[in-house]
């Protein structure tokens, strides 16, 4: 069992910066990838960014890239995936969660995985 839990969301104006943190606990040594997804009301769930463990590859939607950066600390008692946003839009509202999963690819293309945290809200007012 993996788990996953998200924080550092918020109210953030139009072109400033948040950083979300995923602490993820359990059995993390069996090579999840951990991804960053978001769901915006009336939308469906999108991919947003990923890492996988092994080799610390990091994948990003295009709606993201050069703003977005995923990047994770991994030490023995815990690890911890973040998400540092820049630039932020009001189309970038969402509830933000984080998951694991051993296919990164699967996880990326099917928006689903193994585990999932409860997700945290990211308002960008304009």
């Amino acid at each position: 069992q993996v788990q996953l839990a998200e924080s550092g969301g918020g109210l953030v104006q139009a072109g400033g910066s948040l950083r979300l943190s995923c602490v993820v606990s359990g059995r993390t040594n069996n090579g999840n990838a951990v991804g960053w997804f978001r769901q915006a009301p009336g939308k469906k769930r999108e991919f947003v960014a990923a890492i996988s463990w092994s080799g610390g590859t990091t994948y990003y939607a295009d709606s993201v890239k050069g703003r977005f950066t995923v990047s994770g600390d991994n030490n023995k008692e815990r690890n911890t995936v973040y998400l540092e946003m820049n630039t932020l839009k009001p189309e970038d509202t969402a509830v933000y969660y984080c998951a694991a999963d051993r296919d990164v690819v699967t996880m990326i293309t099917s928006t689903s995985a193994d585990y999932w945290g409860r997700g945290t809200q990211v308002t960008v007012s304009g």
